[in-house]
């Protein structure tokens, strides 16, 4: 008697084990997006890249970089101008932006007058960046469990992905990657026509301090 106690015992120790072992269970989608919205919208600092994939209708074609929630921001972007691909490097602080071109020195722009191309500042923006981009997704659904991240399908609007993703015009059925541990963003994949964009943001919270470059006056 006592034996076969023990094996159903241990049975069910191992049918345990195994039942744990398949994974938990996924949270909902919409339930997940607002969670990392509300994440995002605490977000102190972040370090961004932006990639492009084959040869979508977008003028940024890569970025790299640091942000702040106060809106400072330097690095540098790709851009297509009329077809010919040009990095300048930037550092935005205040109203002010730094930026040099592949020739010649730095010279000095408005924020309002690089918002006009891009405003990478705007990424870590609670009301127009990540946060926004988030909340505002459409049909939600997590995927699977990658790495300590949860991937998500979802539609983005064009209006919102405007400001991650300056030139995208049309709706975008895309994926995300939101951190398991904090909920905060981690990855945006966006298959667009001819290619496609990845957004990637990291080092969160980390200290950056924006000052203007040696040279500037």
């Amino acid at each position: 008697m006592l034996r076969k106690l023990l094996a159903s015992a241990l049975v069910f120790a191992v049918l345990s084990a195994c039942s744990s072992g398949a994974g938990e269970e996924l949270p909902a989608g919409p339930d997940l997006m607002k969670k990392a919205a509300e994440a995002m919208k605490t977000v102190k600092s972040a370090t961004f890249s932006i990639a492009t994939e084959g040869k979508p209708n977008v003028p940024v074609k890569k970025a790299d970089g640091r942000l702040t929630a106060a809106g400072d921001a330097d690095g540098t972007i790709t851009l297509d101008v009329l077809g010919s691909l040009q990095e300048v490097s930037f550092a935005l602080i205040g109203d002010t932006v730094h930026f040099k071109g592949p020739t010649g020195g730095f010279q000095k722009m408005t924020r309002q007058q690089l918002a006009q191309l891009y405003d990478p500042s705007l990424i870590l923006s609670p009301t127009k960046g990540i946060a926004q981009l988030l909340s505002s997704a459409a049909e939600a659904s997590v995927e699977a469990e990658e790495a300590g991240a949860y991937r998500v399908a979802t539609t983005f609007s064009a209006q919102t992905l405007g400001t991650l993703v300056p030139g995208v015009t049309q709706a975008v059925n895309g994926k995300v990657w939101v951190d398991k541990a904090s909920s905060r963003l981690t990855k945006v994949e966006l298959p667009l026509q001819n290619g496609g964009v990845t957004v990637s943001l990291s080092d969160y919270d980390a200290p950056v301090t924006v000052t203007p470059p040696p040279t500037a006056g």
